[in-house]
């Protein structure tokens, strides 16, 4: 008969080669799948729409035929999955017209409703967009164009031909480094000289000064009827830079085109209001293209400004 002790010692082992036995089909299950030979990558916007995520694609054309592969990779990115886990870079929404290909760059030419995308989206669809073509041998850069003229930023700029390591933000920092947070912003009541405060949840790129943004949010203006726009939509943020709780705001000349009947205290508190309410911020000093004193509205702004709550409803 077996012993107690020996049967014990059967059940430990058998428990143990179970044990080793599941770890190695795991690991075996682990590993990661071969991408097919003379695949590239073709990125697609995800579903929640903040980052870009990549797909093997063996090209049909192959990557001799610079014009038949550019061809069949457009074809693909306008393509919507069936169960759609993943957004086309290229839709109707952001029509692509035509195209050239000269010195390995490639300039991609969008009808004007590229201009109608979320400031988000579009930054994932460009960066979909040029990760996959930079792939090809005959392609260095993209550039891209509305209507025949170069897309410009947010801020008026042009943004110029890209690359793939355009769309990395810092080593390690995909562009799909993406956040999201609440802002306290404060925009002009009906009678336009007070404010009253909104909450909105905004996401953003956390290469994006969190100042920057606040500021960029008041610029927007507000997506309620029940505040209203406290600076022109036509202001550009030039520079903002904090130093010792001090946030440095430098402004084109947008920023001094008055908004109907926003008086210039309101509009001023509106901005400093909202960028105090982050912690790195104490006061708020104004500039125009560089000049620290300027005249708004009648009003000489110079100096530092701090919160002033008796101006909010």
């Amino acid at each position: 008969m077996i012993g107690a002790k020996h049967k014990l010692f059967i059940k430990k082992l058998n428990t143990l080669l179970v044990v080793t036995l599941l770890g190695i089909v795991s690991f075996g299950c682990g590993k990661q799948k071969e991408p097919p030979e003379g695949s590239i990558k073709v990125y697609y916007v995800n579903s929640e729409e903040t980052g870009i995520i990549s797909d093997d694609y063996v090209l049909n054309a192959g990557m001799e035929d610079a014009d038949a592969a550019i061809a069949e990779l457009m074809e693909v990115l306008r393509t919507m999955p069936d169960r759609l886990q993943y957004e086309a870079p290229i839709s109707d929404s952001n029509e692509l017209i035509s195209y050239t290909l000269k010195d390995k760059l490639l300039t991609l030419n969008f009808g004007a409703g590229y201009m109608e995308l979320g400031r988000t989206i579009e930054i994932l669809d460009r960066a979909a967009i040029v990760r996959t073509f930079t792939q090809l041998d005959s392609v260095d850069y993209v550039s891209f164009q509305i209507d025949g003229a170069p897309l410009t930023d947010h801020y008026g700029n042009i943004v110029g031909n890209m690359s793939a390591d355009t769309f990395i933000n810092n080593v390690g920092n995909e562009i799909n480094t993406y956040e999201k947070v609440q802002l306290k912003l404060y925009f002009a009541t009906k009678e336009g000289n007070r404010l009253s405060p909104v909450y909105r949840s905004v996401v953003y790129n956390s290469n994006i000064s969190m100042e920057r943004l606040a500021v960029e949010q008041i610029i927007n203006g507000p997506n309620t009827d029940i505040v209203f726009p406290s600076i022109s939509k036509d202001t550009k943020i030039k520079s903002v830079n904090v130093k010792d709780g001090v946030c440095y705001i430098d402004f084109d000349n947008g920023f001094l085109s008055p908004v109907d009947n926003v008086t210039a205290e309101a509009a001023i508190y509106s901005i400093v209001n909202t960028v105090t309410e982050l912690p790195a911020v104490n006061k708020v000093a104004f500039s125009v293209n560089g000049e620290d004193s300027f005249t708004f509205m009648d009003f000489l702004i110079s100096g530092q400004y701090e919160r002033n709550l008796d101006i909010v409803d």
